[in-house]
């Protein structure tokens, strides 16, 4: 019988997720016939007791496994050689942080699958992910920050509720003035900030309306990549054009900031595109934005704010643009305060578990353990054998620390 092990999150700071939830372990072993362990682990959010409730073993030692599923990248020196792994490693857009890590996969002959590289062989869309739950967090955490700041009211952070629910509970605390909110992108992180949007009752309006009209009552909009660039020719958007050479355009972004007072980034950034706004931009006195929620936290990429990252401990800090400087957070009037942390979906480690194991379940488990005729798994399988595989052969400069 096939042995398929969920390791312990060891990489610091500590991750309390989990690929499968106690209950979802059950299905899986009973659903495919397999055998499920689980490494003991006194950070994540699931306790031994519950999945031994439901039938799943828990070691110390799943060296005896044939596949092993996590959440982020395993520590080098924890990685088993000769074995399946599948966890977001960060390496395919050859992050200097773990070209060890990438080395090492290497040297061990583990077959590395990323879940980033997971894709619908149809709409090539990735087909798991925790972009929802890093929306919902990061929009809460950007109206946390605004009630703060300004001192109108006092939310309990997401990380100190049980669950999704239980921080929905907070939502009736919030009192917002008649400010106007910009959320960019379409995705899933996206549609995860406007449920907290719509749950906190921001009323959606549209990008003409924000530009143009005055409301009585918070309002949001959503702002897609064709709202906010523009073909330096003149020539109209074209959506595949755009995503194939985004050189080709510029940023359209300052009108939306000469009237927003809050911004929820959600959008993916090509670094081939135009910055969202500029240090330049910040300086301008028509700027109007003072809260920035930056969930895709790009350090130094699209957003110039976003100077490092931020941590759940603690979540936000301000950016002098006139310096283009950090400072201490809700320092000065005149700063704009940042919230950048990079690892929010943590802060809701139940239900980001949970949803991330529903997609593991229907989207990728077939593939795996049932016959990868479309090559899902193949296709996301970065290094095997000691080679890199024919989709990451680019890599191999990265690798040689070229």
């Amino acid at each position: 019988m096939l042995k398929l092990g969920i390791i312990r999150e060891d990489k610091i700071p500590v991750d309390k997720r989990s690929p499968l939830t106690p209950a979802q372990c059950q299905e899986v072993a009973n659903k495919f016939n397999v055998d499920v362990k689980v490494q003991k682990s006194e950070v994540r959010i699931f306790q031994a007791e519950e999945y031994l409730q439901h039938g799943i073993a828990v070691v110390e030692d799943i060296s005896d496994c044939d596949i092993l599923l996590g959440v982020k990248e395993v520590p080098t020196e924890k990685l088993i050689e000769g074995k399946t792994y599948f966890f977001f490693s960060h390496t395919i857009k050859e992050q200097e942080y773990n070209r060890e890590l990438l080395q090492t996969i290497l040297e061990k002959k583990i077959k590395l699958v990323d879940y980033e590289c997971l894709l619908d062989p149809k709409t090539n869309q990735r087909i798991v992910a925790f972009g929802r739950f890093a929306g919902i967090v990061g929009a809460y955490n950007t109206i946390w920050t605004f009630g703060k700041r300004y001192n109108l009211f006092n939310l309990r952070r997401a990380n100190e509720c049980f669950d999704l629910d239980d921080m929905k509970s907070e939502y009736e605390k919030v009192k917002l003035p008649s400010i106007k909110i910009a959320i960019t992108g379409g995705g899933r992180v996206a549609k995860g900030a406007m449920e907290v949007m719509y749950g906190m009752d921001i009323l959606q309006v549209t990008p003409y309306e924000f530009l143009n009209e005055r409301f009585d009552r918070p309002v949001f909009a959503q702002l897609n990549s064709h709202t906010y660039h523009v073909k330096r020719d003149g020539s109209p958007y074209n959506r595949n054009e755009f995503h194939e050479n985004p050189g080709l355009y510029e940023g359209d972004f300052m009108k939306y900031a000469k009237v927003a007072d809050v911004l929820i980034a959600g959008a993916f950034w090509d670094p081939r595109a135009p910055m969202l706004f500029t240090k330049e931009d910040a300086m301008r006195p028509e700027f109007k934005i003072r809260i920035i929620g930056d969930i895709t936290c790009d350090i130094e990429g699209s957003i110039p704010s976003t100077k490092k990252p931020a941590t759940i401990d603690d979540p936000v800090y301000d950016y002098n643009p006139n310096t283009d400087t950090i400072e201490p957070e809700f320092s000065v009037e005149s700063n704009i305060t940042v919230m950048a942390v990079d690892n929010l979906p943590c802060e809701l480690p139940r239900d980001a578990s949970e949803s991330f194991g529903n997609e593991l379940i229907e989207n990728v488990l077939p593939h795996l353990l049932e016959g990868d005729t479309q090559q899902v798994i193949k296709n996301a399988t970065i290094a095997e054998n000691g080679q890199l595989n024919d989709n990451y052969k680019y890599l191999q400069g990265f690798v040689d620390g070229e």
